[in-house]
């Protein structure tokens, strides 16, 4: 029986991660499936527009194990909660995902009203063997995200088994994510098995050198990943806004950057820690300026030091992502968080661009494992046309997040030593 012993390789585009050995079952190690009721914690957590799913990337994502586990004759129950309701509310249905679920699998999804209590124990009952079933939003019940043990338990009874398969939720101490988990033999689905795999490879047990790239606006918003990372990567990449809060720390005008100037103190010890660790910190020394915020601004590239008070800093220069990328050209590993500029706005996506396609061919190469994560960084990955060609991207916001800051995730934490 394996403990996510390697089943051949785990492949995103060309990119390539070995599977290894950790504390975790997964659905093959299932026993025989046929007529057992499977609950699998899904996140069909999706966007909508005009009562359609408009970005069915995370459907998509489980599809992989509600295929294996129907295929082996097991009677699928998908659990998954949808927008912030407060009770029950029509708006917060999981009914329109579940068709769309379908579409994605390429056979009927059927729904039922209720994940919990009498009315979905009867239903439930009524299923067939190699039935794929979507219950309803695990979010109507209060008892959920309270993790409360009644409400776990009910849940358990509509189930022989439990998959988790929902990492982006795997941050949640919640009665889906958590509580079922302790009730029933446990196991981690494709789409987690995935994750947790990828994640080992890049921050667990990574290959040295190894590289961070964190962007976006704020460092208030990554202090904990800033601070966990300095003790664990070579190279740790500033870019976004908070490349302006740690150049004025070091006493540089940013002009009308954004800039955290209060956060001083902070980052002056964050970059302290960085060198007792021997984390070499990259922060640009040329810098793409603007008067305005505004798509195709008047604009030019100058040294960090000579931004004017009237400009505001919007991307790293040229010189700057020459710079990381020689620097990557020597690591083996790279985590990446966050842009490099304010990418939505041409031509302030220069940097990212640029940065993460030179990535994507160091990792199309054989010489750099890239694991990125973080819904911005999804997006400029696609921007710059290159997401297919990381080793791995994570569909995960917050327990992508919050694993960069070394927490354990509660998710994840159950399905350890859970031996069925």
């Amino acid at each position: 029986m394996g403990l996510f012993e390697p089943h051949g390789r785990y492949r995103r585009g060309d990119g390539q991660v070995a599977l290894t050995v950790t504390t975790f079952l997964t659905i093959d190690d299932m026993p025989a499936l046929a007529g057992k009721r499977v609950l699998v914690r899904a996140d069909l957590n999706v966007p909508m527009a005009a009562g359609q799913v408009s970005d069915a990337t995370r459907l998509a994502a489980t599809v992989p194990t509600l295929a294996a586990l129907a295929d082996r004759g097991a009677i699928v129950l998908v659990l998954s909660h949808f927008g912030r309701p407060k009770g029950r509310d029509a708006a917060n249905s999981l009914a329109p995902v579940a068709k769309a679920l379908g579409e994605q699998l390429g056979r009927p999804v059927g729904f039922i009203g209720d994940c919990a209590g009498a009315e979905a124990e009867a239903a439930v009952a009524e299923l067939a063997p190699g039935m794929i079933t979507v219950l309803e939003n695990t979010r109507f019940h209060p008892g959920e995200e309270a993790n409360d043990p009644g409400f776990a338990a009910a849940m358990a009874r509509l189930g022989d088994f439990y998959v988790n398969d929902a990492f982006s939720a795997a941050h949640r101490s919640h009665a889906s994510t958590e509580g079922l988990a302790h009730l029933l033999p446990a196991f981690a689905g494709r789409s987690m098995q995935a994750e947790l795999t990828a994640l080992e490879k890049a921050l667990g047990k990574p290959q040295h050198p190894v590289a961070a790239v964190v962007g976006g606006a704020k460092v208030s918003s990554k202090l904990d990943v800033l601070t966990h990372l300095v003790t664990r990567v070579d190279h740790l990449m500033i870019g976004g806004g908070m490349a302006n809060t740690f150049l004025a720390a070091k006493g540089i005008d940013v002009g009308k950057s954004l800039c955290e100037h209060d956060l001083a103190p902070t980052v002056l010890d964050i970059l302290a820690r960085a060198e007792a660790a021997g984390c070499t910190v990259h922060l640009p020394y040329d810098v793409v300026v603007a008067k305005q915020f505004a798509a195709n601004a008047p604009h030019r590239t100058c040294n960090v030091h000579d931004v004017a008070a009237d400009e505001m800093i919007l991307d790293l220069g040229e010189s700057a992502v020459e710079a990381l990328g020689d620097a990557l050209k020597i690591c083996k590993t790279l985590v990446w968080n966050g842009p490099l500029g304010a990418f939505e706005t041409v031509p302030f996506d220069t940097a990212t661009v640029a940065l993460a396609r030179i990535a994507a061919a160091l990792t199309q190469s054989g010489g750099l494992l890239s694991v990125a994560g973080g819904g911005d960084t999804v997006a400029a990955l696609n921007h710059a046309g290159v997401a297919d060609q990381f080793s791995f991207v994570s569909v995960a916001g917050g327990a992508f997040l919050e694993w960069m800051e070394g927490k354990a995730l509660p998710g994840v934490e159950a399905l350890k030593g859970n031996r069925a």
